[in-house]
């Protein structure tokens, strides 16, 4: 009789397990993730994962630099933009996209995960975050003070002000999303938002 073959091995798709990763260091942070929690999720023993991301923080510190990166795209792709008025669209839009994307592809917001209270001895967390922030920010502001010198803004608008109540407003949309609200009432919030801003836009034909 021909001898029965082994089943085969479960192939290894590394932007999966680290979506399993993250979903679990999201809930209960880096200290209460355990390793064997971790090889449970993502289908492996100890020593592929250790090989796979050298070690538990390796995995944490990939998890949260895959996911919190996206963030910084949006600014990035955001500023390019011509029209300051599709700038603030894009970051107010994408950025609900984003919070809202479905738990099979999106293991959920950082700002709202227990990661934010958590960190790895090679990666302070909420350091990590807060630079992102600023990152962003700062992004921003030059944009918006470019619309300024470009006579884009209306008399008087602080331009600090301006990028502040966008960055508010994104951080407000990402608690809401955390909480649950869903994708089209964040949608109209971000558009409502949109509107009022660009109160303090000229018109591109002035």
């Amino acid at each position: 009789m021909p001898r029965p073959t082994r089943g085969r091995p479960r192939a290894f798709d590394r932007d999966r397990a680290i979506l399993d990763a993250a979903r679990l260091f999201w809930r209960y942070g880096y200290s209460g993730t355990s390793t064997r929690a971790l090889t449970a999720a993502l289908g492996l023993s100890t020593s592929s994962l250790y090989a796979a991301f050298d070690s538990k923080a390796g995995l944490f510190e990939e998890a949260v630099r895959t996911y919190a990166e996206r963030y910084r795209e949006i600014h990035r792709q955001a500023v390019a933009e011509q029209d300051p008025r599709t700038v603030i669209e894009r970051i107010l839009i994408d950025s609900v996209h984003e919070f809202t994307q479905p738990s099979d592809v999106h293991p959920g917001c950082l700002l709202s995960s227990a990661a934010m209270t958590d960190s790895t001895s090679t990666l302070d967390t909420s350091a990590y975050y807060a630079e992102l922030h600023g990152w962003n920010e700062r992004t921003l502001l030059a944009r918006v003070e470019q619309a300024d010198r470009d006579g884009e803004l209306t008399a008087g608008t602080d331009a600090v002000a301006l990028t502040g109540l966008v960055q508010s407003v994104v951080h407000g949309l990402s608690v809401q999303a955390g909480l649950g609200t869903v994708r089209e009432d964040l949608l109209a919030t971000a558009h409502l938002a949109h509107k009022l801003i660009c109160r303090h836009l000229t018109s591109p034909a002035s």
